[in-house]
């Protein structure tokens, strides 16, 4: 019977961490760990802290400068956005302990909100990759295998509009190319996105890209297939000294290392840009180019059209520009 009831939590606890994404389970992981030793610190029992507890503790994080040893905006405290992800993680832990979270109550979120008029705080906008800032990028990766597998994962990151994980995640089995049925046709391909930070539930999306004549995405994947010799398993691989392939799939936090690599190479200041700077561009340059909402939306599977429209702002904000005329 005591092994029928370990069996039975060991299920319940399977099941309950799949009740979320694996980054935000990582996320959420590290908030209550920097919770909880707050806590030790202070000789509370961070599964019995009380609001006014959790309050000095997020002011404490707003106010004081991060430790030395951070790797960016070092004297900096955090950012408003990292201490909302902090209070998520602290009431998914009580909320698995069964417990009433004391993030819900309204003082912790008076503290927020202050601290937000406070720092006055804009949310943080990276950089969008346009295509001719691909195309430059393209041009700075060379032709070593790594390059050839750069290549590859900024057109198609491009191309497809594919958030990091995504990239990360895809196998050669969800590649689908269509070589042209006639010598007016060009290649076609379908990727198949089998789950994402819209579609937790794995429904999966299939995505249409097109060869194009600039960026060419279909070319670099095709380069990059043959190059690397992969033909099963995921898509784009960890690499060491030598051009050699580990087989380990790419870990979502490489592609913004890489294109804050290629963006610094072509004069791009790496610290306005991020993984998400490649999907940015898509949007943008498609509005530049008139393409129709719908259109676009099919290929970022956005399911709220006031998202697109802050990009297709963006993008057209200098045309018909209502001081053009005499400014």
């Amino acid at each position: 019977m005591q092994n029928d009831k370990n069996n039975d939590e060991s299920l319940y606890g399977n099941i309950l961490s799949l009740s979320l994404a694996k980054n935000s389970r990582i996320a959420y992981e590290k908030g209550w760990s920097i919770f909880h030793d707050y806590c030790v610190s202070r000789g509370i029992n961070s599964l019995e802290a009380t609001q006014e507890e959790v309050a000095d503790f997020f002011l404490l994080l707003s106010m004081v400068p991060r430790s030395e040893n951070a790797t960016t905006n070092q004297g900096e405290p955090l950012s408003l956005s990292t201490l909302t992800l902090y209070k998520s993680a602290i009431a998914n832990r009580y909320n698995e302990e069964g417990k009433v979270s004391p993030t819900r109550s309204p003082k912790v979120s008076a503290i927020l909100k202050g601290l937000a008029r406070y720092r006055g705080q804009p949310p943080r906008r990276v950089k969008a990759l346009r295509d001719h800032h691909v195309l430059l990028m393209l041009e700075k990766c060379g032709t070593s295998l790594i390059g050839v597998r750069d290549k590859a994962i900024l057109a198609l990151g491009f191309a497809a509009a594919l958030r990091r994980s995504e990239i990360c995640s895809l196998m050669i089995s969800d590649i689908e190319i269509i070589p042209p049925i006639d010598r007016w046709d060009t290649k076609k391909m379908f990727i198949t996105v089998r789950k994402s930070k819209t579609d937790q539930f794995s429904k999966s999306y299939r995505i249409a890209v097109p060869q194009g004549r600039r960026i060419r995405p279909i070319d670099r994947l095709e380069d990059w297939i043959s190059a690397s010799g992969i033909t099963q398993g995921h898509l784009f691989r960890t690499m060491r000294r030598g051009s050699v392939i580990n087989g380990n799939p790419l870990h979502h936090s490489d592609i913004p290392r890489l294109v804050k690599k290629y963006s610094k190479a072509i004069g791009v200041n790496p610290d306005e840009v991020s993984g998400h700077s490649l999907r940015a561009g898509f949007i943008t340059s498609a509005a530049v180019h008139n393409a129709r909402m719908d259109k676009i939306m099919e290929i970022t599977r956005h399911t709220n059209p006031s998202t697109v429209i802050r990009y297709i702002r963006d993008a057209d904000i200098f045309r018909d520009h209502a001081g053009e005329n005499f400014l």
